[in-house]
This record gives structure tokens, sequence and C-alpha cells, in this order.
């Protein structure tokens, strides 16, 4: 019902023709992968709410698995992390901060610290808080892991002839949960 209200407005926009795109392909012609070779190519699209992960080959979408989960709910897990161990509230704001500062899917080789100013859950008071990055490496485990988890998930079910072609020519990783350090090295 929804594309054909999007394709109803697009035709009085005056457009003649149109087609509707899934996110997964969408994310691959946007990444500049050429959707219609008949070689495999996996694509891993990471918004604030929604993962897709996608194989495609021949201008369709081979293997696709999509899992609610993406950079909020890292930004979720920092503030959860904090609030747990520190007694720290704080904002998705100073979350999404943190995360694009000082987080890593992998442990810094050489840590990083952030201050930030939080409200103590327990005297309602504001606190200031020097926060590590291995922190925040900590705090994104558990939502990493299921994404890694889901992406191991969409190659085991992927046509052989064509996991050999992503083993070969790698993930692409769009979105912009993508830009989280030590992603690429994580998976």
């Amino acid at each position: 019902n929804e594309k054909r209200n999007i394709a109803a407005v697009m035709f009085e926009a005056g457009v003649r023709r149109t087609q509707l795109l899934g996110r997964p392909m969408a994310a691959a012609i946007g990444a500049k992968i050429d959707v219609g070779d008949v070689y495999g190519s996996m694509i891993v699209d990471i918004g604030a709410g929604m993962t897709d992960i996608a194989v495609i080959s021949a201008g369709n979408v081979v293997t696709v698995n999509s899992i609610p989960m993406g950079g909020d709910q890292f930004n979720e897990e920092i503030e959860r992390y904090l609030a747990k161990k520190h007694n720290l509230k704080i904002g998705e704001r100073t979350a999404e901060e943190l995360k694009v500062t000082i987080g890593g899917a992998i442990p810094r080789e050489e840590q990083l610290y952030l201050d930030i100013t939080g409200r103590n859950m327990i005297s309602g008071l504001p606190k200031l808080m020097r926060i590590t990055s291995d922190e925040i490496y900590e705090a994104i485990d558990e939502p990493l892991t299921q994404l890694i988890y889901a992406i191991r998930a969409t190659f085991e079910s992927t046509p052989a002839e064509l996991t050999n072609d992503v083993y070969d020519s790698g993930i692409v990783l769009t979105g912009g949960g993508a830009l989280l350090t030590g992603l690429a090295d994580a998976i």
C-alpha cells in the first residue's frame, strides 16, 4: 500500500516511469556496486535503527537479512552501560559523541578519554566523569556481536557459488553505523 502511494505521488508529479528499490539494492547502487554483474557482492547497510545485510548478483538480491539494530542501539547500550557502571545518566547526544569520538569495534591500541557531564542517578546532581575508549568498546560489545552473527548467518545462507565471490571481494559497509572505528576489522 505504501509503495502504491509513493508511486502515485511520483506519477502525479510528472514522472513517467518509476521503480521502487529495497534498501539493500539502493545502498548497493549508492555504494557504486555493479549490481547487474553476475559476480556476487555483499553489502551491509547499518542505519540508525535497522541493518540490512544482502548478497546481490545479476541485479537481484539473492540473500537478505534485516535486523532491527543500528547506530541507535549502540548509543542506547552506551547509555545503559554508564547508568549501570557509574550511576551516570546521559542523553542520546552524549552517547553519540562518545561512540564517534572514542568508541570502537575493537580495542584501541592507545586508550582515549573523553570528559562528559551527566546526571548522578543517586544525588540527581550534575557529575563530570572521564570515560575511556575501553568502556565504550565494552558497552557496545553485545550489539556488535549481534551484527557479526547476522552477517555470518547471511553468508552461510548464500549460495555456494556466490560465497567465493564475496570472500574474494569482501563486504561493503554503508550507512552511518559503518563509520564506527575498527568495524571492518571486527567483522
